[in-house]
Parts: C-alpha cells; structure tokens; sequence
C-alpha cells in the first residue's frame, strides 16, 4: 500500500513494534510524542538520559511511563554511545535525538568500533504533506550536507528512494532541482543534474528510479509550468523527491513549505544501518511523532 498522507503513518500496524532508543530522553516534546508513538502501537521505546528530569517531565505532562525501560546517564557522550550500541548489537531498531547536541549523537553513529556506519552517505530526508500538492514530497538534503559533490548526490538519492519504497512507491521520480532547465557550465548545479540525468539513462540507479533535471522547483511540481515552458518529462509536475543542489536551497524550501504552505512533516537520516530520527527543537509534538512512525517504518522495510 502506498503512502501519500501522513496520518497514514499513524494507522500503520506491526506485528511486533519497531524498538526505538531515544537519547537524551528528558526533553517534553520528545517525551511526548514517543509516548503517543507507544500507545498507538508505533514503537516501543527504551529512554536513556536524566532518569529523575524524565520522570519529573512525565507526571507533569501526565504520561504514564512506569512501563517503559529507562536508563540513567547523564552525561551526554555516554548516552549516545549507550544508544548506539543497543542499535548495533541488536537490542533495538532505530534511534532518536532528545535533548542532545546534533553532533554528539552523530560522532556516535560514526564510531568506527561500534557505531552505524555503511559505505553511504548520512543524508536527511524531509518528508512534506502539503495541502495543495497531490501526494507526498521527500525533499533532500536539506539538513545535513552543505555542498555535496556529484557522487554525495547518488548516495544521497538512493538515501531518498528507500524511503519512499519504504512508503510503497513502485516507481520514484526524482527531479534535481536548479534555478533553470537548461545546462550551464558556471552553475554547477545544472552540470550534476545533467550527468545524474546521463546516470538514469544508463541504468546506473536502482529499480523503479527515475531522475531528471536540471529542472527549476516550477517545472518538477506544476505541470502546467512545464506546458507553458514546453519542458517535456516524465518527472515534470509530479516529481516524488526534490534533490536539491546546497543545505540552502533545501532549507530555505523546506521552512517556506511548513510556514508559508501550512505543510506538515516528517523526517529522518538515512545512510547509517538503521534510520535516525533527527528533529529540528523548533518541530512541534505532531512533526516529531510523524518522524517517529517513519522511522520505524523505515526500519520495518525489508527492501
């Protein structure tokens, strides 16, 4: 079944609920929104961090957490080499940010011991409901990397089409995006597009995969831009995942979709063993659930 809301993500059932470790667990709205993720049946979560803050946190927001399995450490390095080590030795399926520095729990994840790491990419994979758009947009990366290269932005595709094959896409398009369609040699971004484009062409992309560009943010979602302007494309006016070519263009979408356009969202890091639910503090309690249920969707996916 294919996903193209995100409350679908909350009706969701599994056999056995994903476990999700959760670092730095004293946090409200984490705290929250892991607890309705338990009682909906999304994941079941083991919480390591500030055990008497996290209790405190929980009566005073009326969460019965008395089952849950909680791990006392406060310093912040060791919780998130505690939780990334349940997740590399089996004892849980994902892992989530609290009340922690980014970079702390990322350093964790690339212990080259015992951390996450694969031969990809950790890339960040957004995950937007808009109102006026048909279906799901997966925008990335507009969270993790700065500038990437020609070869970040394979990896970082592949990262964006397991997620939605996760979500049951058969068939993804990817549009790449740059501030026009056709090639330029002094902007790079339409010079990756193209040869990502030549890179589809050869078969180069995993099954069901489709990618063109350069195309301008017009062109990859509206498909009358791309009659009026003449753009012929498979991708053009309904492009699945926006690739975008820096962490500005990406973030500067991104917030314009939630603030302008009402959207909701939802996101994780992909590139690692297991995804990693990496919310922004600005995200309310619903975006931080979504991103919980797509974490544990991801991790469900046997694809």
């Amino acid at each position: 079944m294919e996903i193209n809301k995100l409350d679908e993500l909350l009706n969701l059932k599994h056999e056995e609920p994903m476990k999700l470790v959760v670092v730095a667990c004293h946090d409200e709205e984490v705290l929250a929104a892991v607890f309705e993720g338990k009682r909906l049946g999304i994941a079941e979560p083991i919480l390591i961090g500030d055990k008497e803050k996290t209790i405190e946190i929980a009566k005073e927001k009326g969460l019965d957490i008395s089952s849950y399995t909680i791990i006392d450490e406060k310093d912040l390095n060791m919780a998130a080499e505690i939780g990334v080590k349940m997740v590399s030795s089996g004892k849980a399926n994902f892992i989530m940010k609290g009340l922690v520095d980014t970079s702390i729990l990322l350093k964790a994840v690339l212990n080259k011991e015992w951390g996450l790491r694969t031969d990809s990419l950790l890339s960040h994979v957004m995950l937007y409901d808009i109102p006026n758009y048909s279906k799901l947009i997966y925008l990335t990366d507009g969270g993790m990397n700065l500038q990437p290269t020609l070869e970040d932005k394979v990896k970082i595709i592949e990262n964006a089409v397991t997620v939605a094959k996760a979500l049951g896409k058969e068939e993804v398009k990817v549009a790449c995006l740059a501030a026009k369609e056709k090639l330029d040699p002094k902007m790079v971004a339409t010079v990756d597009a193209s040869e990502l484009k030549h890179r589809y062409e050869e078969g180069k992309f995993s099954k069901g995969t489709i990618v063109d560009g350069p195309m301008a943010l017009d062109l990859a979602i509206s498909s009358s831009s791309a009659e009026i302007k003449g753009y012929k494309s498979k991708v053009s006016g309904d492009a699945d995942v926006l690739l975008v070519p820096n962490i500005e263009m990406g973030n500067g979408i991104g917030k314009s979709i939630t603030y302008f356009a009402s959207g909701k969202s939802a996101g994780v890091v992909m590139g690692a063993k297991v995804p990693i639910v990496l919310v922004s503090r600005a995200d309310d309690h619903e975006a931080k659930l979504y991103s919980i249920a797509l974490g544990s969707l991801v991790a469900a996916y046997k694809g």
